[in-house]
């Protein structure tokens, strides 16, 4: 499985878990220039961004290990972008969605990540 089919199976499984946290899936790969917001849904009245990081076993560490600050950047720029886009003038949150792609069950949701 090469990182586009391993990302696009997490992304899957993540839309499923948050969808039965009654989560509303509002954009999916969202990107501008040459940043991507994985997942963009709206809960409890929040926007909230999600980066979704998938691995076959949590054996070398946890996927959430793998959002540096260079991704964070650019996920910030991504979400500004859409939060003008649609003039949202409400509040926003920025989680991290790691999945264990073996046991989707095996997940972990960090809500409030980021700022």
């Amino acid at each position: 499985m090469n990182t586009k089919e391993i990302g696009d199976k997490g992304e899957d499984f993540a839309i499923n878990i948050l969808k039965s946290k009654g989560f509303e899936i509002l954009e999916r790969n969202y990107r501008f220039r040459r940043a991507e917001i994985d997942i963009i849904g709206l809960h409890n009245n929040l926007l909230i961004f999600i980066e979704v990081k998938a691995l076959h076993s949590f054996k070398h560490g946890f996927p959430e290990e793998r959002v540096n600050q260079g991704k964070i950047n650019k996920i910030l720029e991504a979400a500004e972008n859409y939060i003008f886009a649609i003039n949202w003038q409400k509040d926003i949150r920025f989680d991290v969605l790691s999945i264990d792609l073996n046991n989707p069950d095996n997940h972990y949701h960090i809500e409030d990540a980021f700022h």
